[in-house]
């Protein structure tokens, strides 16, 4: 028989407590909250998320309520579901990338429900659903957050993190993301041409794609609802303020044509200023072409002016000219991007080729774009939200976001192509 001598016993023992305190010590949490990580993702509706600070409301068994987080790396977590019920227990039916675990949901107050040993095989967005597992018609449940426990060393979670800065709203309506074009230095330039194609598929409701960015202004193509989509070309007052009744006389962009069935009038919410749209059936598919005039008039304004097409049929649709006030300027800032704001619709993905950029210069000098820096809002800066990319797809750039998707670009890095004989604006310009 071996005898240990009790100095070396306690030697032994303490090296064997603190390598469990180190493991204890090692484990990190994150709460996710769930208003600002969810979306409705049963495909027959499309009512929004019913959600607020104090959580998301599930109270139809026919919903499925997903929530996304990303994680760095293969880990092994668990989770508390923290929330409540109006019974003393609701099961709910909980699905983690696809494997099913039951939970229950208690009465206000009670402790989170606990499910341990999830194992996330790849990097990525993982899917969280959540469905009422209880046909009764009186039965809801308020979820309000999903608390992630994990050992795995250095593991990064991102995720929509609070509500500040109303970044719920802003988190679900996804990243945007922008396209910058490099213009000619020491030249005025007058006219800027694109265009744009969105993939079939890649088209959902509240998809922005935005042509012809200027300083003052935006131009591009929507998808509103099932059955609308409209072109719209906005120049915004020189006047600061949301609100466009407060828009000084003098301070008021006018509108000084607008083609047949446009519809123009000031709008507000972010910035204010003058508005135009057409609505018009523009189809995933198919190439549109957009024109857009920045010329000073000499008297200490500016008109602006859009033109809209389909390239394969030669169409070329004025969609609407702004004056605006106390500016002197020519064509600066241009730029494209894509965003979504419906925030009920940013899970689903959206992409579109931008392509042939070029810009006529006061000389009648037409000069192509070859380069482009890709940025990001606040959304997808702070790693609110990672799915987003852009780059290069044969002569046109192209951007990507929304879907949680896995594919994620570095956001400022600058996008060079190749000019061509292709990157020039059609002859039968308006």
């Amino acid at each position: 028989m071996i005898h240990f001598h009790r100095a070396v016993f306690f030697a032994v023992l303490m090296v064997a407590m603190t390598a469990i305190m180190t493991v204890v010590t090692t484990a990190a949490e994150w709460s996710v909250p769930l208003a600002g990580n969810t979306f409705r993702t049963r495909q027959d509706t499309n009512l929004d998320l019913k959600a607020n600070d104090n959580g998301v409301l599930i109270s139809d068994s026919r919903d499925t309520h997903s929530a996304y987080v990303h994680f760095d790396r293969p880990c092994k977590l668990s989770i508390a579901i923290n929330g409540n019920s109006k019974s003393n227990a609701t099961p709910l039916a909980l699905s983690i990338n696809d494997t099913p675990h039951a939970i229950e949901i208690g009465p206000s107050g009670s402790d989170g429900f606990v499910v341990e040993d999830i194992e996330i095989a790849e990097a990525g967005y993982s899917r969280f659903d959540f469905q009422l597992n209880q046909p009764k018609k009186d039965a809801s449940v308020v979820l309000k957050d999903m608390v992630i426990t994990s050992s795995t060393p250095e593991l990064k979670v991102d995720y929509v993190r609070d509500n500040e800065g109303n970044m719920f709203y802003w988190g679900r309506r996804g990243p945007s993301v922008h396209l910058g074009y490099p213009l000619p230095s020491d030249i005025d330039i007058t006219h800027a041409y694109s265009e744009i194609t969105v993939p079939v598929g890649q088209d959902p409701i509240g998809a922005y794609y935005m042509a012809n960015g200027f300083a003052e202004g935006y131009f591009g193509i929507q998808v509103n609802s099932e059955t609308e989509r409209r072109v719209l070309f906005s120049v915004w007052s020189p006047f600061g303020t949301d609100d466009p009744s407060k828009i000084p006389e003098e301070d008021r962009v006018v509108t000084t044509a607008k083609g047949p069935g446009v519809s123009a009038q000031d709008f507000g919410n972010e910035g204010s200023g003058g508005q135009s749209f057409l609505v018009y059936p523009w189809r995933a598919g198919v190439t549109y072409r957009f024109l857009t005039e920045v010329q000073p008039d000499g008297k200490g304004n500016t008109v602006y002016t859009s033109w809209f097409g389909d390239k394969a049929a030669g169409e070329w649709l004025l969609i609407a000219s702004f004056r605006r006030p106390k500016t002197d300027t020519y064509y600066q800032g241009f730029h494209s991007f894509l965003e979504n704001f419906a925030p009920s619709h940013g899970q689903l993905p959206r992409q579109a080729l931008y392509a042939n950029q070029c810009v006529l210069d006061t000389a009648g000098k037409w000069h192509p774009i070859t380069a482009a820096r890709f940025t990001g809002d606040g959304t997808a800066s702070d790693r609110h939200r990672l799915d987003f990319s852009g780059g290069v797809d044969g002569p046109a750039f192209f951007l990507k976001h929304c879907g949680f998707t896995n594919e994620s670009t570095e956001l400022g890095q600058t996008f060079p192509r190749s000019a061509s004989v292709e990157m020039q604006p059609p002859s039968n310009l308006p």
